[in-house]
């Protein structure tokens, strides 16, 4: 980052505009408009017919679940289903493109409209989301570029913004949640390394308050959250830069290089009539009847926003506890399983504190681990938490005993026994071991008693110390307070 971008930041010279286009894979068995099969990782040009690699003569068909999928999206999103659409050719040349064309819609798209809310209240609208096929894929390697066409023909939506995004946290916030949706809906896996969830970004700048856009930048190879916003962040600073230094913002095609940090020219933009669209040949108009439409909204599961809004007034926990939960699919329905196999001594509040922290932070440090497959089953995970309630065991003593869960397996009862973590609460036990620290402590007493309340926290500590930290934390509060009570009338 230079220093002078450094200083655009501080000053708020210029604002940033961004849009961005995020294509969807369709989670169909088989491609948009031919019978091969579609999955991740197969042997290059295994899936593969005369459809999909181009040859000359053959006729698309359209895959009937794309377009219900599709029909999914559009009403998540609350946007408006045109009921006669229409396909287009978009024409241009590029080695992973056999039929030097792409089947897609353009001036026609089966929806328009709708939006995304953020955390914040702040709603993005949408442009419109359309259905198209997904190119093959370039394979580069030391012995030259192969070119892969199993992914060619695969269904797509791309779903299109209003440039209406004004940071790179706002892009990635924004991102995350069109894919909880998607994965709500079951339409798309959602993964980023794998490509079934991409994003291009557009981004310009303009000085702050105007309403004349500058020239937009569309960035490509965008493969993860992290490198979303660090592109985004560079280029603003890059265009910044070129401003503040009197010279023009050229319109490019870019590419992030996520090993340098940077992005770089790859061609200039092209705009709509450089690809040359006209109507697909091949296919009739795509309608969409009210019936069809009907019927998949009646079938449309409860979405991350709803959900979010039920626990809140359900479950009676915090804000962010719930946008945690209801950001996957499954990370709810674990969640809710939990809940109602607690026995009635257990908050909810605890259950979502425990999951939202200890229990996937232990998830994310072991790939293995899944919510499909679970290293710590739920009965185990709430026999645990019933401990912590009940105050058998402390909330350190808690924590200690999950990561041995997760590290050996095993019963917490048995844990907790073998480990010696039973918490003390027999306030007996509890007197004695604090009268030995006050013992001991002469001078801190006196402090204590001249009005330096602070000097508490230091018994507090000395008792732990001596006993392993074992004693009810209130327990031994309270005892401790009798005692130096005491002595103050003294």
């Amino acid at each position: 980052m230079t220093k002078r971008a450094q200083n655009n930041q501080l000053t708020g010279k210029y604002e940033p505009v961004i849009g961005l286009e995020v294509h969807c894979q369709l989670k169909t068995r088989t491609k948009l408009f031919c019978s091969c099969p579609q999955s991740f990782a197969q042997t290059p040009n295994s899936n593969v017919c005369p459809v999909c690699s181009g040859a000359p003569g053959v006729l698309p068909v359209l895959n009937k679940k794309a377009v219900d999928y599709a029909i999914k999206m559009a009403l998540a999103v609350g946007a408006k289903i045109n009921p006669e659409s229409v396909f287009a050719r978009k024409q241009y040349f590029y080695p992973d493109l056999p039929k030097g064309y792409q089947i897609t819609q353009f001036d026609k798209p089966y929806c328009e409209g709708g939006g995304v809310r953020l955390a914040g209240g702040k709603y993005i609208p949408l442009t419109r989301i359309h259905l198209e096929e997904d190119a093959g894929k370039s394979v580069h390697s030391a012995e030259g570029t192969f070119v892969d066409l199993n992914r060619a023909g695969i269904p797509l939506i791309e779903i299109v913004s209003e440039p209406s995004i004004s940071s790179p946290q706002e892009a990635s916030e924004y991102l995350k949640k069109l894919r909880a949706i998607v994965r709500y809906l079951g339409i798309c896996d959602g993964n980023l390394e794998e490509g079934s969830f991409r994003c291009d970004a557009n981004v310009s700048l303009k000085p702050k308050g105007s309403k004349k856009l500058g020239a937009r930048c569309e960035i490509k190879n965008l493969n993860s959250f992290r490198n979303i916003e660090k592109s985004l962040v560079y280029e603003i600073y890059r265009q910044a830069d070129l401003l503040d230094a009197g010279q023009r913002v050229a319109v490019q095609t870019r590419l992030w290089d996520p090993a340098l940090s940077r992005t770089k020219a790859m061609r200039d933009k092209e705009e709509s009539e450089d690809y040359r669209y006209f109507p697909e040949p091949d296919l009739p108009r795509l309608f969409l009847e009210k019936e069809r439409v009907s019927s998949i909204d009646a079938s449309l599961p409860e979405l991350p926003d709803a959900k979010g809004e039920r626990f809140l007034k359900d479950y009676l926990i915090n804000y962010e506890e719930s946008q945690i939960l209801t950001s996957d699919r499954d990370l709810a329905s674990f969640f809710e399983t939990l809940v109602a196999k607690r026995s009635e001594s257990l908050p909810i509040p605890l259950i979502a504190r425990w999951v939202c922290g200890e229990y996937l932070r232990e998830m994310r440090a072991d790939e293995a681990w899944t919510l499909k497959n679970l290293r710590v089953p739920g009965d185990k995970f709430l026999l645990l938490l019933e401990c912590v309630a009940q105050q058998k065991i402390s909330q350190r003593a808690g924590k200690k005993v999950f990561k041995l869960m997760v590290a050996e397996g095993g019963d917490p009862l048995d844990l907790i026994r073998r480990e010696k973590l039973e918490q003390v609460s027999d306030k007996s036990i509890i007197k004695k071991a604090c009268e030995e620290i006050l013992h001991k402590s002469k001078a801190q007493v006196d402090e204590y008693l001249s009005g330096k309340e602070k000097v508490f926290a230091y018994f507090v500590g000395q008792v732990l110390r001596q006993t392993g930290g074992n004693f009810n934390p209130q327990s031994l509060n309270e005892v401790l307070k009798e005692l130096l009570q005491e002595k103050k009338k003294q």
